[in-house]
């Protein structure tokens, strides 16, 4: 079919041959336009997915004030504050603020309360860390159903998940909700005087407790 340019004159049709070419073309651009965005997204991708256990986490130490009340609490959990800083590789270092929650606990009487911690598949650990130092205890924040923040409510004694209804005693047992297990604990040490957490990120919807991130 003929084509008119702009001043209305008709110019040849193309040929079967100039079609092809322009055909190729098309494609050679679409499949290097493709080549080329799959090139950006697999890195930022790559930074997205979790890296799971194989990865090392960062300690981010409390301030002395916040182990100071951690050390004078007895049957109150204590919301610790702390500044995390992250790095990915594409990404000038981040410095994020978050908070945990600390109980003090009878060892022995902790084990007995939450044995999902300390035996689980095999007899292996549920966490490949210990989960009490210096009488203490660290939980994550993060409600294991769906990943909101749960807080504790004095008067009803527990913590408790404003989102699906999930709760969960002093030591983080589960009480109710749909959460599929206790409260995810930390890994927590002091060394020098200067107390350190290592903030862990578990996938949720899941009776087990999978490492899918050592930052947030």
């Amino acid at each position: 079919m003929a084509i008119e340019d702009a001043h209305g004159a008709q110019e040849p049709p193309e040929t079967p041959d100039e079609i092809s070419r322009r055909t190729f073309m098309v494609n050679a651009v679409v499949t290097m336009s493709g080549i080329v965005g799959l090139g950006l997204v697999i890195p930022i991708v790559g930074g997205l997915v979790p890296q799971g256990s194989q990865q090392k986490g960062q300690w981010s130490p409390l301030t002395q004030a916040e182990m100071a009340d951690l050390d004078a609490a007895t049957k109150t959990p204590v919301k610790l504050s702390f500044a995390m800083t992250t790095k990915d590789a594409y990404l000038p270092p981040q410095t994020m603020q978050d908070y945990v929650w600390g109980i003090r606990v009878n060892p022995a009487r902790f084990r007995a309360a939450r044995p999902d911690l300390f035996v689980g598949p095999g007899d292996k650990a549920d966490v490949p860390y210990p989960v009490i130092n210096m009488s203490f205890v660290i939980f994550s924040p993060i409600c294991p159903h769906l990943g909101c923040y749960f807080n504790w409510n004095a008067q009803a004694n527990r913590f408790l998940c404003p989102c699906h209804g999930s709760q969960y005693n002093f030591d983080g047992a589960h009480l109710a909700g749909p959460a599929p297990r206790g409260l995810d604990p930390l890994p927590f040490r002091e060394r020098s005087g200067i107390a350190d957490i290592m903030w862990i990120r578990y996938a949720s919807t899941t009776p087990d407790r999978i490492v899918i991130s050592y930052k947030a």
